[in-house]
């Protein structure tokens, strides 16, 4: 065991930090990416550009800003564009000398930007935008925004706009769905995409952003073809779909040197297509794709198709990947790819001709890659956690030597006891074998009297995966393995990472089909001896969320749980939530066509049934899984007079834990550890008593 150190808690949040966007210069020695951290005092996360050399020694700090995101390298690798929010400011395009200096601000639009994209031969940056149909009017007619009297301070002028705006919008008139999302209602803007000219020298006027596209519809993030005469970008083909998710075509959109030209639509109905990326000829134009019939259950998939948009070809339906993430190898004969395996997501080569994919040797089986970007010379970097680090940048050569370039959580990680993850194969009732996991507390002892608490973790989705590197538990995993309990999760029936079948094996069946495997881990965890099978909790979010509620529904075997930002009636979740699709896809119907289905697949059908102590968690913004649906789990059991708290977060979204404010997302984590504790701690002291102890 380490000497010199202690167990993880709530507060280590706020040492933990992240990484994000990696991206490898062309010349392939140095890797900008993102770092966040949590600045305490002001309650916020922090994000700032960092460089890192591949070959060794220390990254540096590259960008002065606390909203700093989205790096790029101009393609001889002198310039860094990035996007920052300064001051007040929303965020604005910047370019920054590799060698340092002062930011370049490219832009100055009023609603900001996003996604910037080098053109091929450097002399340009392809961005996105949001306008509404009258801004895009006065900017073609060469009208300017107009300026508000003098005396009012830059501070005022900002609230002055601000209130101008909620005002155009009160009361606000819904015309479609879905209208809000995020944290956020929907206003009359699209993304639209711009090019402007980067500075030749640092002395050169400032630029003027040309406007390429004029339509009521969101278009993608720009990427350009090889030739510099196009991007490629994604936009819905049909805006009355209902849809922020399905229906999207892959375009390519002329670059005239002036005015604008119609977007050519390269993909045809049947799926939806996202993320094009041209391969370095030009050749190629790969992307990924999802069934418009099955989207949610089904695999993604990486397909490719000629430059002119040909019949695309699915490279990775026969090895039964879902398809996260991919880039093209530096000479075109094939891609890399993320996807789920058994827990963890490692890198795939994938052939161009269809032959099929391979898993990157030589990389531990407990890795999560989250993302990753491929250099021109062949170096991969990419950010990922395992079950000894949550969160490293870290760099492969194209001869596959890899190199860890970051150790920033190295300082906390080595004053902390880091419990080691136990894989756990196990038998469900119907025979199949069920991965999972166990993180047993520090100084475990089998014999120990009474036996361990055990504290039950389920993911949402249901069709995500878990594993030892899922940076955003790992630490909620520790600090409940070192307040004394014997953690466990896995990945029942619906996760990813394990096949098609699997995936597919919840549709239209929530809680039954997935609910067995789940009891089965623990059952097998209690047959080991040193589980107090009297105190047992469970806890999950979102899809999870649901989960908990499904079992102390139909299960009196969990001695207290804690629900957050779930899913407890799906009739209610159809029509208040901006993923209504959800609904009429999973369960393969409308809710007045499939009253009697939904409702028996809803924990709130049975929630009269429970009695287990509950504690919801839940977020006053949260668009995805609107707070109503705790607020009707929350009156059922307070009107039954059971034991059950709600605790709702204001300002926040259904990604509360993971981006949240870190005071909220610490408050999480500890109100249910406490929970936890009053139930599990009290039983056991209750006990000892009895003994005499």
């Amino acid at each position: 065991m380490q000497t010199n150190v202690s167990p993880f808690v709530v507060e280590d949040l706020y040492r933990l930090g992240w990484l994000e966007d990696p991206q490898v210069s062309p010349d392939g020695r140095e890797v900008a990416f993102v770092r966040v951290t949590i600045d305490r005092p002001a309650n916020a996360n922090r994000r700032a550009i960092w460089i890192a050399p591949t070959g060794g020694g220390l990254p540096r700090r590259f960008t002065s800003g606390i909203r700093d995101t989205s790096p790029r390298w101009s393609p001889d690798g002198r310039w860094l564009a990035f996007v920052s929010a300064r001051g007040d400011d929303v965020p604005q395009l910047y370019v920054l000398r590799r060698d340092g200096g002062e930011a370049r601000r490219l832009t100055s639009l009023p609603q900001g930007v996003s996604d910037p994209a080098w053109s091929p031969d450097g002399r340009r940056i392809a961005f996105l935008s949001r306008l509404n149909a009258a801004e895009r009017e006065r900017e073609d007619s060469g009208a300017s925004e107009p300026e508000p009297a003098d005396e009012f301070t830059h501070k005022q002028r900002a609230e002055r706009q601000k209130y101008e705006e909620q005002r155009r919008f009160d009361p606000r008139v819904v015309r479609r769905l879905p209208y809000r999302a995020g944290v956020e209602f929907f206003d009359d803007r699209y993304a639209q995409i711009y090019v402007v000219e980067a500075p030749a020298s640092d002395d050169a006027p400032a630029p003027t952003p040309r406007r390429i596209t004029d339509a009521d519809l969101d278009f993608g993030a720009p990427v350009w073809m090889p030739d510099g005469q196009a991007v490629l970008t994604t936009a819905t083909r049909d805006p009355e779909g209902d849809s922020q998710f399905f229906f999207f075509d892959v375009l390519r959109v002329p670059v005239p040197d002036e005015g604008r030209a119609d977007p050519q639509r390269l993909t045809a109905p049947g799926f939806t297509h996202v993320a094009p990326l041209p391969s370095p000829d030009g050749r190629w134009i790969a992307c990924l794709r999802l069934q418009e019939g099955q989207p949610f259950a089904s695999a993604t998939s990486l397909v490719v198709m000629d430059a002119s948009g040909s019949e695309p070809r699915d490279l990775t339906a026969a090895s039964d990947l879902n398809v996260a993430a991919y880039d093209w190898l530096p000479g075109g004969d094939g891609l890399l790819c993320l996807a789920g395996d058994h827990g963890a997501q490692p890198l795939w080569r994938v052939a161009l001709d269809g032959s099929g994919c391979e898993r990157l040797a030589q990389m531990p089986d407990d890795r999560f890659i989250a993302e990753f970007d491929t250099g021109g010379d062949g170096t991969v970097a990419f950010v990922a956690g395992d079950a000894a680090n949550p969160c490293e940048l870290y760099a492969r050569t194209a001869s596959d030597v890899e190199r860890q370039l970051t150790a920033f959580n190295a300082p906390l990680l080595d004053e902390r006891i880091v419990a080691p993850f136990e894989e756990l194969r196990y038998t469900a009732p119907d025979g199949q074998e069920v991965q999972g996991w166990v993180i047993h507390p520090p100084a475990f002892d089998p014999a120990h009297p009474g036996g361990y608490p055990l504290a039950v973790y389920i993911h949402g989705g249901p069709h995500l995966m878990w594993g030892p590197g899922v940076r955003s538990m790992w630490h909620e995993w520790q600090t409940a393995a070192a307040r004394g309990y014997v953690v466990f999760f896995c990945n029942p029936r619906g996760s990813d990472g394990y096949g098609n079948a699997w995936r597919l094996a919840t549709q239209a069946n929530w809680g039954v089909a997935d609910a067995p495997d789940i009891h089965a881990g623990i059952d097998t965890l209690i047959a080991r001896g040193y589980i107090d099978p009297r105190r047992v909790a469970v806890t999950g979010g979102s899809y999870g969320g649901y989960m908990t509620a499904w079992l102390i529904a139909h299960s009196d075997r969990f001695a207290c749980a804690a629900a957050a930002r779930g899913v407890y009636n799906l009739l209610t979740q159809h029509s208040t939530s901006d993923a209504h699709e959800l609904v009429e896809l999973v369960f393969e119907g409308f809710p007045w066509e499939n009253h009697d289905v939904l409702w028996r697949h809803s924990p709130l059908a049975y929630a009269h049934q429970i009695t287990t102590p509950l504690l919801i968690l839940h977020a006053e913004r949260d668009y995805r899984v609107p707070i109503s649906e705790a607020e009707q789990l929350f009156t059922v059991l307070r009107r039954r007079k059971q034991i059950v708290e709600f605790v709702r977060y204001p300002r926040e979204g259904h990604e509360l834990t993971r981006i949240g404010e870190p005071d909220h997302r610490a408050d999480h984590m500890r109100r249910i550890l406490d929970w936890f504790d009053r139930f599990c701690r009290r039983r056991a002291a209750d006990d000892a008593a009895s003994r005499g102890e």
